[in-house]
């Protein structure tokens, strides 16, 4: 014991004890750090090309193994975080492509950017139910006009059908079509080489126009349908704007509905 004591009594035996542990220490840190980038890690990656605002699915996500010093950026290593979210409206994820945070989103996140500021100031959002055949076999694009065409039934002041009239006629006409989405809320012209159903034809419309589309809408025991007609509007030189083409159409709406503003 007096041995030991007299060795680690000497300043210079202490001085390389504690610059031999302080290299066993180095050594182990770096082996570890070593280790840590090189030992491979499961992360997800994208078994095919997904969109922009695309909603990511199971099949739609596979796993491989990667050493972290590969991995660059802010990449997803759990596939449970994006499964039921969405691809960036300005993203693009390649087949082979890792998930990376900037580029998954959830849904309430999701911006069109062939929607946001391609209306005038004033108009408001319309989205109208549609599918393949209101569409004429899906041939209504984004950037054409149609005019909006309402089919309604008439009813008689007496309790007798037999005096109903089945009205049809031009509502509003120049109205621009923003967008045309799935019934997934995908953009169905986002790519071609997979065309999707239409489910959703966006377009933008005055306050006023909004609400008479709206109001007509509702008016399910009228047995109402709104119609979308294609026009050449969009190959003149100068489109004029959205206006209501049927005032009598216009008047009828408004006699056999009400509308309540908030007031703040």
């Amino acid at each position: 014991m007096a041995g030991i004591k007299r060795f680690l009594s000497n300043k210079n035996t202490v001085t390389i004890l504690c610059v031999i542990l302080g290299i066993i220490v180095l050594y182990l840190g770096y082996q570890k750090r070593i280790e840590d980038q090189i030992s491979p890690i499961t992360v997800p990656y994208a078994t095919q090309t997904i969109s922009p605002g695309t909603l990511i699915t199971e099949e739609m996500v596979g796993t491989m193994e990667v050493p972290p010093a590969m991995l660059q950026g802010k990449p997803y290593t759990d596939s449970s975080a994006i499964i039921g979210k969405y691809t960036q409206s300005n993203s693009v994820i390649p087949e082979g492509s890792l998930f990376y945070e900037n580029s998954v989103v959830e849904e309430a996140q999701v911006i069109d950017n062939s929607i946001i500021g391609n209306y005038p100031e004033g108009y408001e959002l319309y989205s109208l139910d549609v599918d393949m055949n209101s569409t004429y076999g899906n041939s209504i694009l984004p950037g054409n006009y149609i005019d909006i065409y309402l089919k309604a039934i008439n009813k008689s002041s007496g309790n007798s059908q037999d005096n109903d009239k089945i009205m049809v006629g031009k509502l509003l006409q120049n109205v621009k079509v923003l967008a045309v989405y799935d019934s997934s809320g995908n953009n169905v012209f986002e790519n071609i080489d997979q065309l999707s159903t239409p489910s959703q034809l966006i377009f933008a419309l005055p306050h006023d126009y909004w609400v008479l589309l709206s109001k007509a809408s509702y008016l399910g025991s009228y047995n109402t349908e709104i119609v979308p007609v294609p026009t050449d509007a969009g190959s003149k030189e100068e489109v004029e704007e959205v206006s209501i083409a049927n005032e009598t159409l216009r008047n009828w709406i408004d006699d056999v509905t009400e509308w309540t503003e908030d007031i703040g």
